[in-house]
This record gives C-alpha cells, sequence and structure tokens, in this order.
C-alpha cells in the first residue's frame, strides 16, 4: 500500500510542477518575472525527482536498504537545487517588490547559500549509506533554516506593505514547509512516523507554484 500511494503522491507532485515551470517559461514572453517563476518550478521539480524516481523504484522493488547509493545521491542533489530555489525565489521578490538590497543583505544570502552548499559536500554527510548522519543533517539544514526564515520576513513585510495577498500567502506557505521539514532532520532517524511530514512540506511548495501559476494566468488573460 505503501508503495502505491508514494508512487501516485510523487509522480502527481512531479509531473504538476514540471508542467506548470514549462508553461510559465515557455509561454512567459516579455515578463521575466513569470520566467523565473516557471525557471524555479523546474528547479524543485527537476531537484525532487532526483531522489523521488530512485524512492519509487525501491519502495516497487528490493527496498529502499538495497538502492541506499541512489537515494543518497538523489538528497545529495535536491539539498543543491533547494538552495538554488531559495535564490531564486529570493530574486523573485526583489524582481516583484522593485527592491535593491544592499551589499550586507545580498552577502548574507548568498553566503548562506553557499555555506549550505559546502556543507553538503563533506564526506561525513554520509549520503550514500542508508543511515546518514544525523548530526550532518542538522549542520546543513541551519543555514538553510535561516534562509528560509529571511524569505518569511521578506516576503511577509512586503506583502504587508504593499497590501499583496499572494506575497503574505507565500510567506505563509515557507513557514509551513519549514514548520513540516524541521521535525524530519531532528527525529525521522529515531521515529519513522515523522517522515510523513513530507507529504504536507510537499504541498506548501505546490502551493508556492500554483500561486505563481494563477497569478501567471490571469496576467495572460488580459492580453
Amino acid at each position: 500500500m505503501q508503495a502505491i500511494m508514494e508512487t501516485l503522491f510523487h509522480t502527481a507532485y512531479l509531473g504538476t510542477v514540471l508542467v506548470l515551470g514549462l508553461v510559465m517559461m515557455a509561454k512567459s514572453k516579455g515578463r521575466p518575472y513569470y520566467k523565473w517563476f516557471g525557471i524555479m518550478a523546474l528547479t524543485l521539480g527537476f531537484g525532487d525527482a532526483f531522489h523521488l524516481i530512485p524512492r519509487i523504484i525501491a519502495l516497487t522493488g528490493t527496498g529502499l536498504e538495497s538502492h541506499a547509493a541512489a537515494l543518497g545521491f538523489g538528497k545529495f542533489v535536491t539539498s543543491i537545487t533547494m538552495t538554488l530555489f531559495y535564490l531564486i525565489l529570493y530574486a523573485l521578490w526583489k524582481m516583484r517588490f522593485k527592491i535593491k538590497t544592499g551589499r550586507l543583505a545580498e552577502a548574507a544570502i548568498w553566503g548562506l547559500a553557499t555555506l549550505r552548499i559546502a556543507l553538503c559536500f563533506f564526506p561525513q554527510n554520509r549520503w550514500f549509506l542508508y543511515e546518514g548522519s544525523p548530526s550532518w543533517a542538522i549542520y546543513r539544514n541551519i543555514p538553510f533554516a535561516i534562509i528560509g526564515i529571511i524569505m518569511i520576513v521578506l516576503w511577509y513585510r512586503s506583502g504587508v506593505r504593499n497590501n499583496d495577498i499572494n506575497a503574505k500567502k507565500i510567506a505563509l506557505a515557507i513557514l509551513l514547509s519549514f514548520g513540516f521539514y524541521i521535525p524530519v532532520v531532528l527525529w525521522a532517524q529515531v521515529h519513522m512516523i515523522i517522515g510523513m511530514l513530507m507529504i504536507p512540506k510537499t504541498l506548501a511548495y505546490v502551493w508556492i507554484v500554483f500561486i505563481g501559476f494563477g497569478e501567471f494566468r490571469k496576467v495572460q488573460s488580459q492580453k
């Protein structure tokens, strides 16, 4: 049952974000904001595919443990692409509200992203073992969580100042995604059921994509 349900969910998720991303990127002529929103969605989908496709194969085959290397590599790729996702989301925030950030803020975002990616390359993560390093899962997610907090604050404050409901929704979606993700990082290896929180975490990212796509469709209908 788990194999069937996860396969259906992951397939629907990947198909949705990839199709919506492609549509936005392909049809956003003269609208760089939606082009980059599409690229962000594709980054999300393609990155997660490196982990979810091996997971589907493992669940419908010989089990997760026998596919540890492929799953670990997928997690490694996803860790990097999710960092890129937030860098694009940061750029979208600047484009949406026509903001020019100072050097300090820019350095903080890029510095945290660089640190996060660098930490992912350390062999101590034990990516290719069935049970990776719980300690290094926390280390590499500290700068990632800080990036998330910054994004929540930026999108929410700009949403309030500009009476932008969708910006506040994006901030809420980011908050929810980290709210579901952090317990997984901390306790999933101890209590496997906590890993189920990755489903609502994933849906929070789908919500972000749908927010962008909904705005894109509205703009397209006004042409």
